[in-house]
């Protein structure tokens, strides 16, 4: 088989209905836009969400809440979830990530207290809670913010 005898399947390929060419073709006078109104003018679209003129549901409903477009998205994991490295390991937001700890980095990574650490691990990332430090240091490894 070469490249220029490949077709598409029977009835895969259907033409495009060419309305407003005639009573003959089946689309012709109205062009399959019935009579008259809104819909059978030129550039009588009406605009998404729009009613009629009555108030949109998007108007009507109360807002509610607010969404900080500039806040950042930390991920934050317990101190607990560092058991899973060896001693001695080099900890940053690419081994969290590689060990399935963490889906993605986002805009940092911060470690919080919850649970104990028996490994002395370095740890590199965005930021740590005051307990998490301390039981991190405690344990004989290094917290370094980056």
């Amino acid at each position: 088989m070469n490249l220029h005898e490949l077709s598409p399947a029977e009835g895969a390929k259907k033409g495009s209905k060419r309305i407003g060419r005639g009573h003959g073709s089946g689309w012709g006078k109205t062009a399959g836009k019935g009579h008259k109104g809104q819909k059978a003018r030129s550039g009588g679209s009406i605009r998404p969400g729009f009613e009629g003129g009555q108030m949109p549901l998007q108007r009507r409903i109360p807002k509610r809440g607010f969404n900080n477009i500039f806040a950042k998205k930390i991920v934050a994991i317990n101190v607990s979830a560092l058991e899973a490295f060896d001693n001695d390991t080099e900890v940053d937001a690419k081994a969290l990530i590689e060990k399935g700890i963490i889906k993605k980095e986002y805009d940092g990574v911060k470690i919080l207290g919850n649970g104990n650490l028996t490994k002395k691990l370095s740890v590199k990332v965005a930021a740590f809670s005051e307990s998490a430090k301390q039981k991190i240091e405690a344990a004989g490894g290094k917290a370094e913010v980056i």
